[in-house]
C-alpha cells in the first residue's frame, strides 16, 4: 500500500470526512461538510485546503517543510508522500484545514481562484 493510499484510507474513517469525485477530475477526493478538502492526485501528491487565512497565519512554519508547495494566491498547499512523517504531517494538517473551514471565511481573506494546485500545473514536478 503507497503511502497516499494509507493516508486516504486513514482519513477516509475521520467522521467529518467523506469520500467524493475531485472536482479537477484527478484521482481521488475527500470532503468536509465545508466542501471539498483533500485531493490525492497520485501515488505522492495531495493537494489539502487550508484555507487562505490559514496558510497566512502559518506561512513561516509551513515554509520550513521540504514535502510542502505554497503557491501564491491558492488556498490550497500540496504534500509530496515520501515518508510516514509525510503522511503524519498531512494528517495534522487536515485537523487544521478542518478547523478553518468551521471558521468560515475571514473578512481579510483575499479572493483566492477556484480548484486545486494540480489544475493549475503547479506543485512538485512529476517523475
Amino acid at each position: 500500500m503507497t503511502l497516499a493510499a494509507h493516508a486516504f484510507a486513514q482519513l477516509a474513517t475521520w467522521p467529518d470526512l467523506m469520500e467524493a469525485v475531485p472536482s479537477c477530475g484527478a484521482g481521488q477526493a475527500l470532503s468536509s461538510p465545508y466542501g471539498e478538502i483533500a485531493h490525492f492526485h497520485s501515488e505522492r501528491d495531495v493537494d489539502l485546503k487550508l484555507t487562505d487565512r490559514a496558510i497566512r497565519r502559518l506561512a513561516g512554519d509551513l515554509r520550513r517543510f521540504a514535502a510542502l508547495r505554497i503557491v501564491p494566491g491558492s488556498s490550497w498547499v500540496t504534500i509530496r508522500l515520501d515518508a510516514s512523517a509525510d503522511v503524519d504531517l498531512l494528517l495534522s494538517l487536515m485537523s487544521v484545514a478542518l478547523k478553518a473551514h468551521q471558521s468560515g471565511p475571514a473578512a481579510d481573506d483575499r479572493p483566492v481562484p477556484a480548484g486545486c494546485n494540480d489544475g493549475r500545473g503547479v506543485g512538485f514536478l512529476r517523475t
